[in-house]
């Protein structure tokens, strides 16, 4: 199954000819996730031929309009499509009474329901998960309440060895149970071990977003290990005093934070509108941590 990052926007608040605010859409095992929702956000997701009709669930890292005033149009255009199927929306508190407030005035009603789930509360917490995926949400450091959110594959069920068990002449109905991890003891004491009878599975991948934060190692224990991570990088380090004045970030220290918590990959974004481009941001990162590079609108990143 597949577990891939689009980037739909790159951009920080002021949206440029070359990057749209933030958003981005993550198809992991067939579960369809769209994080942060930025003005434009539904052209984009055209543009780069995102299946709308199939997003679920919305994460929406904060209130500052930049990453969710594209989302009531985007619900509009849902509605006009003839969605039936209900959406999930998480944030921090505020945002169902905008949207709601928005709909009433304009006369909307859709024909779907929408589920409001509150982020609150300075510790990082899972907010969804079924066999195949868990999201979990942290907070961050920003100017208002702001929560970045972790997408990770649980744990699967293991190949069968089909060979082996064949030559073993068991029942087809220990099958199950082999391919959970657990172990069988027939009737006649004989202890069979799963691992005999299965292949080595894939190891479980995360993929972390990082919206807008002031540098901070608080949320480094829940990013860990991460197969990919997408930290903003607002302005370069020579900014750095307008980086704090705005409780943002520089490209150095996403790297700095990306290398103490031994992540594979970092992607850069959320850039300033006064950058044409982001190769200064990756050299600068890079100087630090070598896998890295900043992202533009339209890529595809695989986890």
């Amino acid at each position: 199954m597949s577990f891939q990052v689009r980037i739909l926007g790159s951009g920080a608040a002021l949206p440029t000819s070359l990057r749209n605010p933030s958003s981005q859409y993550i198809l992991c095992n067939d579960r369809h996730i769209l994080i942060d929702c930025g003005e434009g956000t539904q052209n984009q997701m055209r543009k780069f031929h995102v299946p709308i009709q199939k997003i679920n669930h919305i994460l929406i890292s904060h209130l500052h309009g930049d990453h969710f005033f594209g989302l009531v149009g985007l619900l509009s255009s849902l509605h006009l499509l003839g969605r039936d199927k209900g959406i999930t929306i998480y944030s921090p508190p505020g945002l169902e009474k905008i949207i709601r407030i928005q709909l009433e005035i304009s006369g909307a009603q859709l024909p779907f329901d929408l589920k409001f789930v509150e982020l609150t509360g300075n510790e990082s917490r899972i907010i969804f998960e079924d066999k195949l995926v868990q999201i979990i949400a942290f907070p961050l450091k920003h100017r208002v309440p702001t929560y970045g959110y972790k997408i990770q594959e649980k744990e699967k069920e293991l190949p069968l060895d089909a060979q082996a068990f064949e030559a073993s002449g068991l029942s087809r109905t220990l099958i199950p149970k082999f391919k959970n991890r657990e172990d069988v003891v027939l009737d006649d004491g004989t202890k069979l071990s799963y691992t005999d009878f299965t292949l080595a599975a894939k190891v479980p991948k995360s993929y972390a977003y990082c919206s807008d934060t002031i540098y901070t190692e608080s949320f480094i224990d829940t990013i860990q290990n991460c197969d990919l991570l997408y930290h903003e990088a607002t302005f370069l380090h020579n900014k750095l005093d307008r980086a704090k004045a705005t409780m943002h970030t520089t490209a150095k220290q996403a790297a700095e934070l990306a290398l103490k918590a031994n992540v594979k990959k970092l992607i850069l974004g959320h850039l300033s509108a006064r950058y044409e481009s982001g190769e200064e941001h990756t050299l600068e990162a890079q100087s630090i941590f070598s896998e890295c590079v900043t992202v533009n609108d339209g890529e595809l990143y695989d986890v």
